[in-house]
């Protein structure tokens, strides 16, 4: 592959059943791509986790997918609330979910380590009350 594909996903905040759906379309369009199993995983985890995230702290948001035959850039990009303490965020088990979204099984305090955890490369961008844009590079 000698060209750059782009797959572009708008994130609904407002419907948390449909939370997930860029995650499985892109595990489908890299299958169909050719690329290994492991690749797909890494990548349709770490942008779960990221759209999960969208959807419980930031209503919404998009998600990039950039395709290189070297490599996968991921750019999940929100206009949430901004996380205050990206340092504490990044521990596992912390979390700032309310209680609603942890009756439902979500908000145990893993989206961004595992974000972190399937990347080779990740950075956080935030502002407190404009938003959050997260960066991930899997190598292929």
């Amino acid at each position: 592959m000698s060209d750059t594909v782009h797959f572009h996903f708008d994130i609904d905040g407002e419907n948390f059943t449909s939370a997930g759906e860029a995650s499985v379309r892109i595990k489908k369009l890299l299958r169909e791509m050719g690329f290994s199993p492991d690749l797909i995983r890494r990548v349709s985890v770490a942008m779960y986790e990221g759209e999960i995230n969208m959807v419980i702290h930031a209503n919404g948001g998009s998600a990039d997918v950039h395709v290189f035959c070297d490599k996968i850039e991921i750019v999940l990009a929100d206009k949430g609330p901004g996380i205050s303490n990206i340092e504490l965020a990044m521990q596992e088990g912390y979390s700032t979910a309310p209680d609603n979204i942890r009756s439902l099984g979500f908000g145990a305090g893993m989206g961004l380590p595992n974000m972190k955890r399937y990347t080779d490369e990740m950075k956080i961008e935030s502002e407190i009350g404009k938003g959050t844009t997260i960066y991930m590079t899997v190598k292929v």
